[in-house]
């Protein structure tokens, strides 16, 4: 099995950084926030902060984006975030480096993958098997987005290499710009990124590689366990706020959830918003109860080996800490 060296790499520099000092929070209702990437695809938790659902629970967020889950889980580990969102492969291979205050998901945030495919024509007829001899844009090696896509080909007979050829040597933030420059037959892109390169007229979603490669647990929050122990009914407060922000999403008129985004999309037109909307609904993105189950980890862990990235078990206990998840469900569902 390959070594995720990348991560490692990272890892190790920030060892060295820690030694020097980290930043902790400057006030205890103040929960820094490092996501990902910016996406509609994290909707609820923006709708969260946009409502007042975190104001309710006396939260004030500092958000920032990571690009990439490898600079998200290096600003979580140094203390530089308090929560990441981000998928979970990155406490894995935090798990396999042997740290001791390790990272633990306390909540589930959407269950498969939230990419699109695109690509420069459009195939209304589209069948994975179209892709053979194509290049396409894959994102960064190791990253949760690049092995679900592997994992998804693979199943559809397709290998890189082979009969397929994929590209890592693109930094995620910069996939969908260099796929306007001309690189590639198809990438893949996250909301409201995928909808922006359609509106150019120069391209077209073809198929979701989420649906295709059916529920993992691919976004989750996050937080060191010493973070958790300190600030628990702060982090229970968070959680449940978030999941007021999904059930708002799921019932409310989509005009309002529209405007619930508005402000954290402002480049977006509100019809845009509503189509990604749409489109994340349409592929049932979000889960409806943030506890993890051991088998979608299962499956992500799959999902890690296929791609060469996971070469020993990491226990779901290690990584996954239910109790919060379970508190807010049983809470908001009471009858």
């Amino acid at each position: 099995m390959k070594k995720f060296t990348y991560f490692a790499i990272a890892f190790s520099l920030l060892l060295s950084v820690m030694l020097v000092g980290c930043s902790c929070s400057p006030k205890d209702n103040v929960i820094r926030v490092n996501e990902v990437t910016h996406s509609i695809f994290y909707a609820p938790l923006y709708v969260a902060i946009n409502k007042g659902y975190m104001a309710e629970e006396n939260i004030e967020i500092e958000l920032t984006n990571g690009g990439g889950s490898n600079v998200s889980m290096t600003a979580l580990v140094s203390g530089s975030a308090d929560i990441g969102l981000m998928g979970p492969e990155t406490s894995v291979f935090v798990a396999t480096q042997g740290k001791k205050d390790l990272p633990k998901v306390f909540g589930q945030l959407t269950k498969r993958d939230g990419s699109f495919l695109v690509g420069r024509q459009e195939m209304p007829n589209f069948s994975w098997s179209d892709l053979e001899g194509s290049e396409i844009i894959a994102g960064r090696r190791g990253g949760m987005p690049a092995m679900t896509l592997e994992y998804v080909l693979e199943q559809n007979g397709l290998y890189d290499g082979q009969n397929v050829t994929l590209r890592y040597d693109i930094e995620f933030n910069n996939t969908t710009t260099a796929f306007q420059g001309g690189t590639g037959d198809y990438v893949t892109a996250f909301e409201p990124s995928a909808s922006a390169l359609v509106s150019t007229g120069n391209a077209h979603i073809v198929a979701s590689v989420g649906e295709e490669a059916g529920e993992v647990p691919f976004t989750c929050f996050m937080a060191n366990e010493s973070y958790i122990n300190k600030n628990r009914e702060t982090v229970k407060g968070f959680l449940r706020a978030v999941y007021k922000a999904y059930k708002f999403i799921m019932t409310a008129p989509i005009n309002e959830v529209v405007d619930a985004l508005v402000p954290s999309f402002d480049t977006s037109t509100k019809d845009s918003i509503k189509t990604c909307i749409e489109n994340y609904k349409a592929i049932d993105a979000w889960v409806e109860n943030p506890a993890m189950t051991e088998e979608s980890y299962n499956r992500l862990t799959t999902i890690m080996q296929n791609a060469g990235e996971l070469s020993e078990n990491v226990a779901f206990s290690t990584i996954v800490d239910n109790t919060i998840a379970n508190e807010v469900y049983a809470e908001l569902n009471a009858a």
